[in-house]
């Protein structure tokens, strides 16, 4: 994918642009999943898995298989097929959930936690010095927009799944 840095003419150019970035970080940042995914034999919809796992436990919200389903949009039988590949890889545990131990939540493993930090520590980095000359009012304009760009992108999606198809 080519990018482009050329001027900016006008406010719906600049808008285009936007759009055009987000869609490069889109591809950019699916590349990467794929490439970790090979790296570790995983199925492409394991890495997938994998994220939303990391965010639950980040938001301190652990998921169960059924909310996993919910998240990547797959029935019960697929993700635990997806579940399963990822115990046995040795990236997931699955553990009672302190607070109802009734329920089964998923959770990295001490081996997730370390392919993963040995493949994304060096993006980390990457994103610091790219940032670096940036001021924080700069940064603080852009997560605005970036945030803003997110809400728009999360609307798109309820309506294309809140059950009207818009074919």
């Amino acid at each position: 994918m080519i990018y482009s840095r050329r001027v900016i003419n006008s406010r719906t150019d600049l808008e285009r642009r936007v759009g055009d970035g987000v869609r490069r970080l889109a591809w950019l940042s699916d590349r990467i999943g794929q490439t970790f995914a090979a790296r570790q034999d995983l199925h492409p919809t394991d890495f997938r898995a994998l994220s939303f796992i990391y965010e639950a436990e980040r938001s301190g919200e652990p998921l169960t298989a059924s909310g996993l389903a919910a998240a990547l949009n797959l029935g019960g039988p697929a993700v635990t097929y997806a579940v399963d590949r990822l115990v046995a890889s040795g990236h997931v545990v699955r553990e009672r959930d302190a607070a109802d131990r009734r329920r089964v939540v998923l959770k990295h493993a001490p081996h997730g936690h370390e392919v993963a930090s040995e493949f994304f520590i060096p993006l980390g980095r990457r994103h610091h010095d790219a940032l670096t000359d940036v001021s924080d009012a700069d940064l603080a304009t852009f997560l605005g927009v970036l945030d803003a760009v997110a809400d728009a992108l999360a609307a798109h999606q309820a309506d294309l799944t809140d059950g009207s198809r818009h074919e």
